[in-house]
């Protein structure tokens, strides 16, 4: 068979172990298709989408139940924001927990989480372009937090809501914040994951493909061509559209009455999910530690396993659970359990 473009992007074969749905649980190549779906249907909605704090709500509407097919190609672009947020999580516990950071790999482990970062927060600016009464007090509140940083935080506030305070609205609430949110949506963080996309997939390449022992310490030579490893690709893509549709079709996205007065907003603050672990922190506390420095401090350590903790043994890659890097998996988990604890007690106190 003679190889097309597909074909070219990938290496000419790849370890048949490592390439196993087992080892990679395929979710660089899920988080990819996610992104295509999410680039394809949010094109479409911006032909009906009128970023104005007037219209906003009222154009998502338009697009949920007066647009044909509007509602399901919102409800594609809805979930797969939120899945995509999940496969990231999962690709990220993946690397850490079978030693795939080790070096030459340690800089492209940060791209991909500086990528996960970007995904979460352009879940959330997407999430803000709905307004309507359902993300009124998360707005408000998330945005306040940036009042907490020491020194810049004013500045920071300022510059990403925008504008002055309205007569009737609070100064999150205005015309100059809806415009920046969707200027970052669309903009200011979607071109930056662009380009980290194509520096990640190139780092992969030039790093070696998929982390594994050298040579001479391998027991499985075993190799698959880029043919096959693209028609399990496409398997991957078909099985993941076939449950976004089928999700799609059976939730629909959220959906609320379009933010007019103050007045006639109340409610328990409520972040959307991903965040629900740093609203339950707020209860603790004051919001600077618990809002802003102990997220910042998570990152960080996420961000130094690669240079701090104890380097994965070679003859230990490509399998899962190496017993060299034990110490990062143990802190990788248990920040893991900490988060989905925080996120569910959100979940359960808001429900």
């Amino acid at each position: 068979m003679r190889p097309n473009f597909f074909h070219h992007i990938h290496p000419p074969s790849i370890p048949a172990r490592q390439s196993r749905w087992r080892y990679t649980l395929g979710a660089g190549g899920t988080a990819v298709f996610l992104v295509l779906v999410l680039i394809i249907t949010g094109s479409l909605e911006m032909f009906y989408y009128i970023p104005t704090t007037r219209e906003a709500a009222t154009s998502i509407q338009t697009i949920a139940y007066l647009v044909p097919f509007g509602g399901f190609v919102r409800n594609l672009h809805f979930w797969a924001a939120q899945l995509l947020v999940v496969v990231c999580a999962v690709h990220l516990v993946r690397v850490v927990f079978t030693g795939a950071y080790a070096a030459p790999r340690r800089f492209n482990y940060l791209l991909g989480l500086a990528l996960f970062v970007l995904a979460i927060l352009l879940d959330f600016t997407g999430y803000v372009l709905r307004w309507d009464t359902g993300i009124h007090w998360a707005l408000v509140v998330g945005t306040n937090l940036l009042k907490t940083i020491p020194l810049l935080g004013n500045t920071l506030y300022v510059l990403l809501i925008g504008g002055q305070p309205a007569a009737v609205l609070e100064p999150a609430l205005s015309q100059a914040t809806l415009t920046r949110f969707y200027a970052w949506h669309l903009v200011g963080l979607m071109l930056p994951a662009a380009f980290l996309m194509g520096w990640h997939a190139f780092r992969v390449r030039r790093d070696g493909g998929i982390a594994l022992p050298p040579a001479s310490l391998r027991t499985d030579n075993q190799r698959i061509t880029r043919f096959e490893l693209v028609r399990r690709e496409v398997l991957a893509m078909l099985l993941s559209a076939s449950a976004l549709i089928l999700i799609s079709i059976f939730a629909p996205a959220p959906i609320g009455a379009p933010i007019k007065e103050i007045a006639n907003l109340s409610g328990e603050a409520r972040a959307p999910w991903f965040f629900l672990w740093v609203q339950q922190m707020l209860k603790w506390g004051d919001p600077f530690v618990w809002g802003i420095l102990v997220p910042l401090i998570v990152l960080a350590v996420l961000a130094l396993i690669p240079y701090v903790f104890p380097k994965p043994a070679e003859n230990e890659l490509g399998r899962w659970f190496p017993k060299s890097n034990r110490l990062a998996q143990v802190v990788l988990a248990l920040i893991a359990l900490l988060v989905i604890a925080l996120t569910l007690f959100g979940s359960l106190a808001a429900s």
